[in-house]
């Protein structure tokens, strides 16, 4: 049985048309585990990571090799997109796990890359949700 993919995991991507010989494309999985788990869901929310990290986009967030395991690379958060669980990959080799503030900033990133203003500052972006995962009355008033 495939292993599930986690909030914040490395995984490698496939589509199902790629030719045999087309490499596997590193993903950041960034939907919430509750709906990795359920049996019902058959997709992951994932951001794809790219090595050009020479390019300096506003919509890239650019992570270290200590960060991932992985050369230097950038989350492309412009691209977020849906994948089929049964096309990711699991890593040969153990990957780092990002935190939660960093995927949180791919969400910043992201609503920035699809036209809307970007907040004043993406390392203090806080989920509107208290630490049931609920959101509160006072957490609302921010």
């Amino acid at each position: 049985m495939k292993r599930i993919s986690l909030r914040g995991e490395i995984w490698y991507v496939t589509g199902p048309t790629d030719p045999a010989e087309k490499n596997l494309r590193p993903v950041v999985i960034v939907s919430l585990d509750a709906r990795n788990r359920h049996p019902g869901a058959s997709t992951v929310l994932v951001a794809p990571l790219t090595g050009s990290v020479e390019r300096d986009f506003d919509t890239h967030l650019p992570l270290s090799p200590e960060e991932t395991g992985l050369p230097a690379s950038s989350i492309r958060c412009e691209d977020l997109t849906v994948v089929k669980k049964d096309f990711l990959v699991e890593p040969k080799f153990p990957l780092r796990t990002l935190s939660n503030a960093r995927i949180c900033q791919i969400g910043g990133h992201s609503t920035f890359g699809h036209g809307m203003p970007a907040p004043s500052s993406y390392s203090t972006f806080q989920p509107l949700t208290s630490s049931t995962g609920f959101a509160t009355p006072s957490s609302l008033a921010r």
